[in-house]
């Protein structure tokens, strides 16, 4: 991606209030753009194909199909499109099963204002992450 390019992104949270605050913040990223927003990983899986966005971004946990499964068939058919799995459930365990199924980074919710767009203009422009990057 070039500088002045938009990086597309596409949502998934099953929690409304979540897709919308993040949608809402994200917009007043002049380089981002929200195009797409899933509640489950069969809709994020849907949409990823049909969209095609720049980078993913997931929480771990949703209905009919979490996100790590979503990841892991994200990953089997967009192998370049990043994935940034978000959780409240900031454990070793489950960041190792995102990390496993395919997600390029994996980010606490609880970190999620301070470092999500810095994380995602790194993954687009497939730049090392930054520094608050735990894995």
């Amino acid at each position: 991606m070039g500088k002045n390019s938009t990086i597309r992104l596409l949502i998934a949270d099953n929690c409304l209030a979540v897709r919308y605050g993040l949608k809402l913040w994200l917009r007043l990223e002049p380089d981002m753009q929200v195009i797409g927003e899933a509640a489950n990983g069969v809709e994020a899986l849907t949409l990823a194909l049909r969209l095609r966005p720049d980078v993913i971004v997931m929480d771990a946990r949703m209905p009919q199909m979490d996100g790590i499964a979503a990841t892991k068939a994200i990953r089997a058919v967009l192998p370049d499109t990043p994935i940034i799995v978000l959780s409240m459930e900031d454990d070793l365990m489950t960041r190792t099963r995102a990390l496993a199924a395919g997600a390029t980074c994996f980010l606490s919710k609880f970190e999620t204002l301070t470092a999500l767009p810095d994380t995602i203009r790194a993954l687009a422009e497939d730049q090392t992450l930054p520094a608050t990057d735990a894995m």
